[in-house]
């Protein structure tokens, strides 16, 4: 089907109104048609029909973008009128207030205290209303009234001076000691009650990791003076002193800055009464206790009040009170980062909490301090999770086009999986999965055998999840990280391919996970692949048309150790960063057995920017992946095993190519082959943008649309004769680059989120014409280029697309 340049340039035409009318609000485009409905207004009398705020001053426009989002939650509330988005482009307006100007000096005072706490000092609101008449059939008149608030912020305040004079010598002394830990930067920071606040709450977890439990935030204020040292110059001149203090004016116009000085509240101004000053003692860390059978129903301090219903073990620094005995009393030693007799720390608690939580082995944790003499006995209430439980997942997919065949398959498997929370008393975590999958031909005249019945799989796993790290070596200061785990996994499965192959494979690793703060470690070693291949006829017939093939069905044994690292850090507003590092690394076998073991290096890079905007939100991600394969042999070949290697396409990468669709380079064996159609390489670049807005809200369904652009690619690093330009040549870059655009649709219910997109490929590698980029006039959906036919004029191999539509779980990055 060819479209002709009116019917694009009219579809683009209608795509950009449809996406102009989703991501835009009625504020700030006034279409023809009426957006707004209003339901049971007020008659005869004028009501509230919009709101409108107007900023002035020299600001950015992120600031500006701030200020408009916070300061609409400072309308009185006789004086906004709330609308509900239906459909994307509609709204509902019901029961709107009765317009009352009294109400416009509330808001005044509303937003100028807001103004003030973030740092504008001299700000200026005017207010204007006007009430437009409008009928609508035989109905009541409507008097819709809009009313607006110019408001000119001025400069904000900047804080040019910060230090700390606290009354106790120790407070003093901490302060300064861990100033450079401060969020303030004099003479740059803008002063905002959110950037006291957040300095306050710093010293206070400073504080209470240093022992001071008892202190909190009203045990400090922050000072702020907005005054100007030059005014307590003294002169017996009047005119001198009237010039001093117009100067001192035009200077806190101009440039406003204010000092803040961090002290100790007086007692007077605090709950404590004056002679309580308990919040400056400093405590150690007592006795640990330990309830690990408590039940739901039970609270903390009833449990204090009758600790004779358990039965106890005493250990040097913890107790342990139990019941039946479900959990080794020794275990809990590893699971405190607090040690008795050393100054109480804040930090270590809450860590102490989240570890008990993410163990698995209970479902709650509940906490008492109690305090004695200058020690505190701390208190753990663990209500167990359901030790064992049983769950059925059933699974199904279509494939129009696997590695061998162009053929419909259609796959079901049911997945069940057993989990014990507390394996060995010891809170270990066991899963236990076992999967049984067939794969049925939804027209068996394509396949040469003509049965039902083209593939089975069945695969049984086994992890184990230890809640310490097992090394062999001691770490110093264990409390440096959050959370530690022993993972040991081991995956075994059988895939029979009817009359092409019969695969066995067995997958087993040791390692850890860990985490301190915003990063996450993962370290793998051993790990362990073995593989076996019984090749049956019909694959040995693909092999000969189509010898490339062989790549993807080496089964040589890897020994690996494999790491990864994941940071998360937030950048300016509404910025969130994301960063992955991982990598593999072979290790050689025996010198006897190295020609049938893998040896290569693998590494992986990933970068992801999501920036919050006005009701939407623009997500970036860029990738770059590269193995190489050190050990070249004639069984194993040139390049990473196939399992090993890098795809593109598919619902999350490349979303105008099908999965494993695009490369390598710009190849074009797979895109002529008959037989064989994926493609594998030893190198990815990758890049994405999305931009994503809200359509409408349906109870708990979020509707929200997005649009997308992909850039990337995979290569391989040799050179492979069988399949010229599949490698890696920065001077062929500019070719071999696929770009893909497109539009889709999230279906947001809260607690999962199904996607579907559809892409357009606007420049592909193996596009023949105008160097690959997409004739636009003479758009067709289809490619023919490869297009080849038997003598009956049937088509042979698969239908080569110019577009994609994918489905999926979750969001793509």
């Amino acid at each position: 089907m060819i479209l002709s340049r009116t019917k694009i340039i009219n579809t683009l035409f209608f795509l950009a109104f449809i996406f102009l009318l989703q991501s835009c609000t009625e504020e700030k485009f006034l279409f023809a048609i009426n957006r707004v409905k209003v339901k049971n207004y007020p008659v005869d009398t004028p009501f509230v029909y919009s709101n409108k705020i107007n900023i002035d001053g020299k600001i950015s426009g992120e600031e500006e973008t701030r200020l408009q989002e916070n300061l609409v939650s400072y309308w009185a509330d006789s004086l906004y009128a709330r609308r509900v988005q239906k459909l994307g482009y509609r709204y509902i307006l019901r029961n709107p207030p009765v317009f009352d100007s009294t109400s416009i000096n509330t808001t005044h005072d509303f937003m100028n205290s807001f103004l003030f706490s973030q740092g504008y000092f001299n700000t200026a609101i005017t207010d204007t209303f006007h009430i437009d008449t409008v009928y609508k059939g035989k109905k009541p008149p409507q008097y819709r009234t809009t009313v607006e608030m110019n408001i000119d912020v001025g400069k904000r305040v900047i804080i040019d001076s910060f230090g700390y004079d606290l009354q106790d010598e120790m407070l003093q002394r901490i302060a300064k000691n861990t100033v450079k830990a401060s969020k303030i930067e004099p003479g740059k920071t803008p002063y905002s009650k959110e950037v006291l606040g957040a300095e306050l709450d710093r010293l206070v977890n400073v504080y209470r990791n240093r022992g001071y439990f008892l202190l909190q935030r009203n045990n400090l204020a922050a000072l702020v003076d907005t005054g100007n040292i030059a005014l307590l110059n003294l002169t017996v001149d009047p005119f001198e002193q009237m010039h001093i203090i117009e100067q001192a004016q035009q200077k806190k116009l101009e440039n406003p800055t204010a000092t803040v000085t961090i002290q100790q509240r007086r007692l007077a101004d605090t709950t404590n009464s004056n002679q309580d000053t308990s919040f400056l003692k400093r405590f150690y860390t007592g006795r640990i206790y330990y309830f690990p059978e408590t039940y739901i129903t039970e609270l903390p301090d009833t449990i204090l009040n009758h600790t004779e219903n358990f039965r106890v073990q005493n250990f040097r620094n913890y107790s342990v009170y139990y019941r039946r005995g479900s959990f080794k009393p020794k275990m809990f030693r590893q699971l405190n980062f607090l040690r008795s007799e050393r100054m109480y720390n804040d930090n270590l608690f809450y860590k102490t909490v989240n570890t008990l939580n993410q163990i698995g082995a209970w479902k709650q944790v509940d906490t008492r301090t109690i305090i004695r003499g200058d020690s505190l006995d701390i208190y753990y209430f663990l209500y167990p999770d359901r030790k064992q439980n049983i769950s059925y997942n059933l699974e199904a997919s279509r494939n129009t086009g696997d590695v061998l065949t162009s053929s419909n398959f259609f796959g079901l498997a049911l997945n069940t999986t057993y989990r014990n929370r507390n394996v060995w008393r010891n809170a270990v975590q066991s899963s236990t999965s076992f999967v049984n999958g067939v794969e049925l031909s939804l027209n068996q005249s394509q396949v040469q055998n003509n049965s039902l019945f083209q593939a089975f799989q069945i695969s049984l796993g086994q992890t184990y999840s230890f809640p310490r790290a097992f090394i062999p070596f001691k770490i110093k200061r264990p409390g440096r990280f959050d959370f530690g785990r022993t993972v040991i996994s081991a995956n075994a499965s059988y895939a029979d391919r009817r009359d092409y192959f019969r695969l066995r494979s067995f997958v087993a690793d040791y390692g850890y996970d860990w985490k301190k703060r915003n990063k996450v470690w993962q370290a793998r070693f051993p790990n362990i692949e073995l593989y076996s291949l019984d090749t049956l006829p019909r694959l040995v017939e693909a092999f000969e048309q189509n010898p490339f093939l062989r790549n993807s069905f080496n089964t040589g044994k890897v020994i690996s150790a494999r790491g990864s690292l994941i940071i998360t850090y937030p950048g300016k507003t509404n910025v969130t960063n994301y960063v992955r590092f991982s990598s593999e690394l072979s290790i050689p076998g025996l010198y006897k057995i190295n020609d049938r073991i893998y040896q290569f290096v693998k590494a992986e890079a990933e970068y992801r920017k999501t920036i919050n905007l006005h009701r939407t939100v623009l997500a970036t991600r860029a990738f770059a992946g590269v193995g190489y394969n050190y050990h070249v042999s004639q069984s194993l070949g040139i390049t990473l095993p196939f399992y090993k290697q890098f795809i593109a396409g598919g619902p999350n990468s490349m979303r105008a190519w099908g999965l494993r669709q695009l490369g390598l380079g710009s190849s074009l064996l797979s895109d002529t082959s008959s037989t064989f159609r994926d493609r594998y390489g030893d190198m990815q670049l990758e890049a994405n943008v999305e931009y994503r807005y809200p359509i409408a809200h349906y109870s708990s369904l979020n509707l929200n649309g997005a649009l997308f652009v992909d850039a990337g690619n995979i290569w391989n690093v040799r050179k492979d004769p069988n399949n010229p330009e599949s490698e890696f040549n920065i001077s062929r870059f500019g070719r071999d680059i696929a770009i893909g655009v497109g539009t889709g649709l999230r279906f947001d219910f809260n607690y999962f989120l199904i996607r579907v997109d559809m892409g357009i490929k606007l420049k592909d590698p193996a596009r023949l014409e105008n160097n690959g980029w997409l004739d636009i006039p003479n758009f067709t959906w289809r490619n023919h280029e490869f297009d080849r036919y038997d003598v009956n004029g049937k088509l042979i191999g698969s239908k080569r697309n110019n577009y994609a539509i994918q489905l999926g779980i979750g969001l793509p990055f």
